[in-house]
């Protein structure tokens, strides 16, 4: 765990959730914040911990690696775990291996809060009630109001998708790696 000088943020209350990170110096657009950490779990070990349906309100510090590995910061974990959710972000998580990096969207200035889009798997199930769960507290002008990832677009009859370049596949897999 990087020591608390190295890291180019506080954690201090947030007026998103909890408590923040915020920057206490410049961070440069792709510049690499911190690893995020935590216990190696399984999705059975994850689900056990964490029961949605006994929490009053959505609080976990999971992190979906792979098909079988989740991070718990809340066990081991470090700084990154206080790195809140944004429609907005200024950050993103990015799994390198069996790693997990979030590395600055943009420059970041001293003061601005960090924060990054969980990007929660959305199921076709999900009800009002859900939303309101996983309700999003950023305050961003573009807030969907949800830390899940919003609802896929219907397609109309009879229209064509556009071709994928290379570029867009490869974020498009990177974005359905991450979650939080």
């Amino acid at each position: 765990m990087a020591s608390r000088r190295q890291l180019p943020f506080e954690i201090r209350t947030s007026p998103i959730q909890g408590k923040g990170a915020f920057a206490t110096r410049l961070i440069r657009r792709g510049q690499r914040v911190i690893e995020y950490t935590g216990e190696r779990i399984d999705n059975d070990e994850a689900d056990r911990r964490y029961d949605d349906e006994k929490m009053g309100r959505h609080h976990t510090f999971l992190f979906i690696v792979d098909d079988d590995t989740v991070v718990d910061a809340a066990v081991g974990g470090n700084e990154a775990r206080f790195i809140n959710h944004s429609c907005d972000p200024n950050l993103e998580a990015v799994v390198e291996g069996k790693r997990i990096f979030i590395y600055a969207l943009r420059t970041i200035r001293p003061g601005e809060e960090l924060a990054y889009d969980y990007q929660y798997e959305r199921f076709d199930d999900h009800t009002a009630e859900d939303e309101k769960f996983y309700a999003c507290r950023c305050g961003a002008a573009n807030c969907r109001g949800t830390i899940l990832v919003p609802p896929k677009k219907k397609r109309k009859a009879g229209t064509k998708r556009k071709p994928v370049t290379r570029q867009r596949r490869a974020t498009k897999r990177n974005k359905a790696r991450r979650a939080a």
